[in-house]
């Protein structure tokens, strides 16, 4: 048990750290910066971690960028739930193409929530719903599909173990 912890722990800094280090690659788009890599990195940690580091992980990168302006504030509620919603797929399904699930955290309630709570603390119009749908959109499906990928990648490697179908929850995902 503590190593499996260990093992997530790890696994979750990597992840953090591998956002905080690409995020030179993000693309600003209004008052957003479009980074496919965080959302490729939401997708393999909600399957690998599951919903809760992988959302914890989110969180410690959208943190570390905005703190050396590598990212916005928009990452906050951006980031967070496509990895919620990846890792709550994957317990759900127990398939790697729950890594296409990133998109729908991202944009059906990061954007929402990110809209309603941050837009009008710094004047962006009513209108900013849309705008960050489509912002959102554009970072996260790319990186849904490239996560997913990666996935694939890693499996056939052997970095990670296969898939599982277990209903008892005893085996996640072979990390």
């Amino acid at each position: 048990m503590r190593g499996n912890m260990t093992r997530k722990l790890v696994l979750a800094a990597l992840f953090a750290g591998l956002g905080v280090l690409l995020s030179a690659l993000a693309i600003p788009v209004g008052g957003t910066r479009v980074f496919p890599v965080q959302h490729a990195l939401n997708a393999v940690a909600g399957v690998l971690l599951g919903p809760w580091w992988a959302a914890g992980s989110a969180l410690v990168t959208a943190t570390l960028r905005f703190a050396f302006g590598t990212g916005t504030v928009f990452a906050f509620p951006g980031s967070p739930f496509g990895a919620l919603a990846v890792g709550f797929a994957y317990l759900a399904f127990r398939r790697d193409w729950a890594a296409l699930f990133e998109p729908v955290g991202t944009v059906f309630v990061g954007a929402v929530l990110a809209a309603a709570l941050i837009s009008p603390l710094l004047g962006i119009a009513s209108g900013g719903l849309v705008a960050l749908m489509v912002a959102f959109a554009l970072s996260s499906i790319p990186g849904a599909i490239i996560g997913f990928l990666v996935l694939k990648l890693l499996r056939r490697s052997g970095a990670v173990g296969k898939e599982t179908d277990t209903t008892d929850g005893s085996r996640r995902s072979g990390v």
